[in-house]
């Protein structure tokens, strides 16, 4: 198992360079390459210029990191056509860059729209029609993860939708941070991993509150509390023991699925993601803290 770091929130703060030796500095091996506006921007056409490739690859080797995976958003799932074949050209650009990086992983989005969900649908199998081939070709394992704000945002739904496809090349992520969309509210976290199952292949790890509950968020005016009057979503990625996941529930049901050993036809060894958002400035302190922990509970050190 790898246990990644993902750098967003260092990547608004300091270069690349800077960014790939705190990781190192913080005690990890591996980097969460999340959209970062040189490389892999939020829905936009992939950059990373010969100058950003040389600063990036640089600083891997000194600092002896490496890239578990890439995360990408891009609207391949529409809603409108000319958005669709937008985000495949951005899909085969990145793809190009993995393989160049030697990354075999890519963690990504459905990235539709929960008013348009038959449409979405429709046009994200258009996509894996096209995507799929050259996943496959590359040797690229795609992971999928639901979304609040997803045209399906549903651990089991979303988890069909993988399975559907029957290939070694495409697999499910897991996000602690997305579960109380991912059962309306409920927060199972042992039955949505089970169900996931050997496609599990990754794990986010951030603690949120249930979005369900009164005042765990509160809005105004006052009636957008009742979550359905607003066309809106809201969600946090804590430290864990900062919200409501059931934390004790994920390492429990992660040990009883051997997750920690599991290694994939494509991609090799399943990745625990550490992917704080919420205070930067506390994320020298809990980003350790986080690693420790999953090492602790996972791999039993």
């Amino acid at each position: 198992m790898k246990i990644a770091l993902d750098v967003d929130v260092l990547a608004k703060q300091m270069s690349i360079s800077d960014m790939v030796h705190q990781v190192a500095d913080w005690g990890y091996k591996y980097i969460e390459q999340s959209p970062h506006p040189r490389i892999n921007p939020f829905y936009k056409h992939p950059l990373f210029s010969r100058e950003c490739e040389a600063e990036y690859k640089k600083a891997l080797r000194q600092a002896g990191v490496d890239i578990s995976s890439f995360i990408c958003v891009y609207r391949w799932s529409g809603p409108t056509e000319e958005q669709r074949r937008h985000a495949v050209a951005n899909w085969k650009r990145l793809i190009e860059i993995a393989v160049d990086m030697d990354v075999q992983v890519i963690n990504t989005e459905l990235s539709g729209d929960p008013n348009q969900q038959e449409i979405c649908n429709g046009m994200w199998f258009r996509s894996m029609e096209e995507l799929l081939p050259l996943f496959e070709k590359e040797g690229i394992r795609v992971e999928i993860q639901s979304h609040p704000y997803d045209f399906c945002e549903l651990n089991n739904e979303t988890c069909d939708l993988v399975k559907s496809f029957r290939s070694d090349n495409l697999t499910y992520v897991y996000s602690a941070a997305h579960g109380f969309f991912y059962d309306q509210g409920k927060g199972d976290v042992r039955q949505m991993l089970q169900y996931a199952g050997d496609d599990l292949s990754h794990v986010l790890f951030a603690d949120t509150f249930n979005q369900t509950l009164d005042t765990r968020y509160i809005l105004n005016p006052p009636w957008l509390n009742g979550k359905g009057s607003a066309d809106v979503t809201v969600h946090q990625h804590l430290a864990m023991g900062e919200g409501d996941v059931d934390f004790d529930a994920v390492f429990s049901t992660l040990r009883d699925m051997d997750f920690a050993n599991k290694k994939f036809k494509v991609g090799g060894d399943a990745i625990a993601c550490v992917s704080y958002f919420g205070f930067p400035e506390k994320m020298a302190t809990q980003a350790i803290e986080a690693r420790e922990r999953i090492e602790r509970e996972l791999l039993l050190k």
